[in-house]
């Protein structure tokens, strides 16, 4: 049987779709403030709940591969007109081979049902929308106008993704440490290998939280900008964070 999309019951006009993610956000926003783990749940590992059906995937993709592998077809076509690299010869059976281009047919499928399912909802503009309808990161409390924005699911289970800063996503899936010596190393590497400095950086910083501050030239008001937004992907750290911790530092006067 062929497989069918999910498809919801319920048609949303544009009007109710953006009061729906109106209400869905302020709800969020709420629960960042009082409860902030709940933005990122997930189910727990341990007694994974789907082994059973991942196995079962599992071992219907070694079969497929065994079957493919022996078969004339456009996989095996495929394999033919894509012979090993001579250092490789004998070493990758076709079963394999066709195991590992299927694995790859199955993670491109899965990305694409993962993205329909944010426009189950909301439509084919879902993730237009949900970008448009937060100024700034519940979380961080930084401009998503000016800045980098991730959309953030706090739970796979079909609500839609909320717009946060990448540093805030990042926190919030423990994929960066808050280590101080770790940032002033990597931020010192910065300010050497380029030859900027902490003044600029902090001129950078203050500009893109869009407060008073004066720079000489254009020029040096985006290469201050720039610099503020490298520095606060590599350092995984919001632009007032950057400004707290050349603060605590002594770095930067103006």
């Amino acid at each position: 049987m062929p497989f069918v999309r999910p498809k919801s019951a319920t048609q949303l006009t544009v009007v109710q779709k953006r009061q729906l993610i109106e209400a869905y956000f302020d709800e969020y926003r709420q629960l960042a403030e009082s409860t902030p783990d709940l933005l990122n749940r997930k189910i727990p590992r341990d007694g994974d709940a789907f082994a059973q059906l991942l196995d079962q995937i599992g071992e219907l993709l070694v079969k497929h591969a065994e079957t493919v592998a022996s078969q004339p077809g456009p996989v095996a076509q495929f394999l033919s007109d894509n012979p090993l690299p001579a250092s490789l010869a004998g070493k990758l059976p076709n079963e394999f081979r066709v195991f590992c281009l299927t694995l790859n047919a199955l993670k491109q499928w899965v990305a694409a049902e993962q993205a329909a399912t944010d426009r189950y909802l909301l439509g084919g503009t879902a993730r237009e929308l949900c970008r448009a309808a937060a100024t700034n990161c519940i979380l961080s409390g930084e401009s998503l106008v000016t800045g980098s924005v991730d959309l953030h699911h706090p739970l796979r289970d079909g609500r839609p993704p909320i717009p946060l800063s990448k540093v805030a996503h990042a926190k919030l899936e423990g994929q960066v440490s808050d280590s101080a010596s770790d940032a002033l190393r990597g931020l010192l590497s910065m300010v050497r290998r380029s030859g900027r400095s902490w003044a600029q950086l902090r001129r950078g910083c203050l500009d893109l939280l869009e407060r008073p501050v004066q720079h000489s030239t254009p020029a040096m008001r985006n290469g201050a900008r720039a610099f503020a937004r490298e520095a606060s992907l590599a350092a995984a750290k919001s632009y007032q964070e950057l400004i707290d911790w050349l603060d605590e530092h002594k770095l930067g006067a103006i």
